[in-house]
């Protein structure tokens, strides 16, 4: 016989509904709870999390040590509360700063943000940016590997274009 575990979204869901209605506190979806999660609340679903992904019946795709399990819980946690529109007003979650992790695995890229946070002087910053922007330019443009069928063109541009 093969359990299925929940998936992460229903867990959060699952927990924190559980924690509310245990406290006394009246929920319908839809409602932004934002305000009503109370550090003592988001620990009682923290533990009930942490305890989910121990016993099994919730998804995980890796192993995490305590330490990191908890941390990891605790993020799940702000992004469901932020993102699953039954917790947060009914509204579409748009990210605050979006294509701030542009780059993240380059390892250029981080030693120039790096070497960015270690300037004072504003012409400095303002080389080290440029340099930021040239290299995120220069990773978009690697991501967009078009192939182009010449034999499509016209014969002005195949010829001229034609590698």
């Amino acid at each position: 016989m093969t359990t299925t575990k929940m998936n992460q979204k229903s867990a959060v869901y699952a927990a924190v509904t559980s924690v509310l209605k245990e406290h006394g506190i009246v929920f319908e979806d839809g409602l932004n709870i934002s305000g009503v999660m109370t550090r003592e609340l988001r620990g009682a679903v923290n533990a009930i999390l942490v305890e989910g992904f121990r016993a099994g019946g919730i998804e995980l795709d890796r192993e995490y040590t305590e330490s990191e399990l908890k941390a990891y819980v605790s993020g799940l946690q702000s992004n469901w509360l932020r993102k699953d529109k039954r917790f947060n007003g009914g509204t579409q979650y748009v990210a605050k700063n979006p294509g701030s992790r542009a780059g993240s695995g380059d390892s250029m890229l981080k030693n120039l943000r790096a070497l960015r946070s270690t300037l004072s002087d504003p012409s400095d910053i303002a080389e080290v940016d440029g340099h930021i922007a040239s290299r995120i330019a220069e990773l978009n443009v690697s991501k967009v590997q078009t192939t182009v069928d010449f034999s499509a063109l016209p014969a002005d541009l195949q010829a001229k274009f034609k590698k």
